[in-house]
């Protein structure tokens, strides 16, 4: 039987879906602490394959770079867990799914942060960033979870998709105007 938090997981996944769906976008992920549990949160859903482009997992600092388009002088200056960092990993995401897509139907989601068990250039275990690219909005959001490394990374897959959902749930520029 799923845990209670499995089952608002998948509950909340559903929604994603069903709202990307409905909305007509697409959705790429761009991972790091939370390992690709983002993205199979999401292709848990019937359906996902419509709205889901794809998730990139850059956990080493050079795959940020080389994949993403993460400066290095970024990461020399503020790390890998950083709030400079997820929006770049955003951006680099949103140029992959720029390859046939329309931009404004893309919506990127980043994850990067301190699982443990120790502290990663002087960040905190339990700091984390969520970025998010929607509406041609940009916006990070720094977390301090606590527990042991995988409730940090259950948190913040837990965390990216009630971000994901409350974007969808706000309405663009376009609708606010009408």
């Amino acid at each position: 039987m799923a845990s209670p938090i499995s089952a608002d997981r998948a509950e909340l996944a559903s929604k994603i879906v069903a709202s990307l769906a409905a909305s007509r976008l697409k959705l790429i992920f761009a991972e790091s602490l939370t390992g690709g549990e983002l993205s199979s949160a999401i292709v848990s859903v019937e359906g996902a394959s419509k709205v889901f482009l794809g998730s990139l997992v850059a956990y080493d600092s050079s795959m940020k770079q080389q994949l993403l388009s993460v400066s290095q002088s970024i990461l020399a200056q503020h790390g890998a867990a950083s709030t400079r960092v997820a929006q770049q990993m955003c951006e680099g995401a949103m140029q992959l799914a720029g390859v046939g897509h329309s931009l404004e139907s893309v919506v990127a989601v980043s994850t990067t942060g301190v699982a443990g068990p120790e502290t990663q250039d002087g960040v905190a275990v339990g700091s984390v960033f969520i970025g998010i690219v929607a509406f041609g909005l940009q916006e990070v959001q720094e977390f301090h979870f606590e527990g042991g490394r995988q409730s940090i990374r259950e948190q913040t897959v837990d965390a990216a998709l009630e971000l994901l959902q409350h974007h969808l749930s706000q309405p663009t520029q376009e609708q606010a105007a009408l």
